[in-house]
């Protein structure tokens, strides 16, 4: 008997080639989806030099890339599984061991897997990076049409900005000065107070040291209250006369 000519292997070796082919087809429209997407991104900036154009429309292109990704990582999946059932049969009781041509089999297998492996992760890196390159002209482009659109208000609002700017500083200069004069008042009021005090307390140390002066000086006050009540009294009896006088 041929190697894998029995039923499990047979089967095996059928699905293994169904899969194949199937990858091969999706890989083929995967890898042809990058490319149109990269030259429909080229040509539109060919065609179009403004600014105002958008660089990015690719939102169909994207939900495909997806899908695509997702179907193809199944299918590998699948293959994998199906070399392993291999693996496990050849290296079954039943199948001998060493068997060339059964091997040379599981081997292509492996290499058809490890090829379309390899061809689709190298299609979807370069199809990730087109993307990342384009999502990022696209936003550096966003950005210069936001400014030049806005330039001139944001020039007004600057202007105004540093005008208010202007009288914030120069509110903050007369607010600062105005502290300044009044902790200098309140310093001098302070020591004036201080010099008072001082003044007051010595009048008293004198006073309670010379009972006499302090008497004496309550005696020349009390004269002097009398000395004043009497050139009132005096003053207030010549206006009278006078009135008296002036009337008669």
């Amino acid at each position: 008997l041929l190697p894998c000519s029995r039923p499990p292997c047979a089967d095996l070796r059928k699905q293994a080639r169904q899969l194949e082919n199937e990858l091969d087809l999706k890989l083929v429209s995967f890898s042809k989806l990058c490319t149109s997407y990269s030259g429909t991104r080229d040509g539109r900036r060919d065609r179009y030099s403004s600014d105002t154009t958008p660089l990015l429309n690719g939102s169909s292109q994207d939900r495909m890339f997806e899908t695509m990704a997702v179907e193809i990582e199944q299918l590998l999946g699948k293959l994998t599984g199906i070399n392993d059932k291999m693996a496990e049969y050849t290296n079954s009781a039943g199948v001998p061991s060493l068997n060339a041509a059964l091997m040379h089999t599981l081997q292509r297998h492996r290499d058809i897997l490890q090829d379309y492996t390899h061809e689709f992760h190298k299609t979807k890196a370069n199809f990730l990076a087109i993307r990342e390159r384009e999502n990022l002209l696209g936003s550096v482009r966003k950005d210069i049409e936001s400014y030049k659109s806005g330039s001139g208000v944001n020039n007004r609002r600057t202007e105004l900005f540093l005008k208010e700017h202007e009288h914030l500083r120069n509110s903050d200069r007369l607010i600062e000065e105005t502290i300044s004069i009044a902790m200098a008042t309140k310093e001098n009021m302070t020591s004036q107070r201080g010099m008072l005090k001082s003044i007051q307390s010595k009048m008293n140390t004198l006073a309670n040291r010379f009972p006499a002066v302090n008497s004496l000086i309550q005696r020349i006050n009390l004269r002097k209250r009398r000395d004043s009540l009497i050139l009132g009294g005096v003053i207030g009896v010549c206006t009278i006369l006078l009135l008296l006088y002036a009337f008669h």
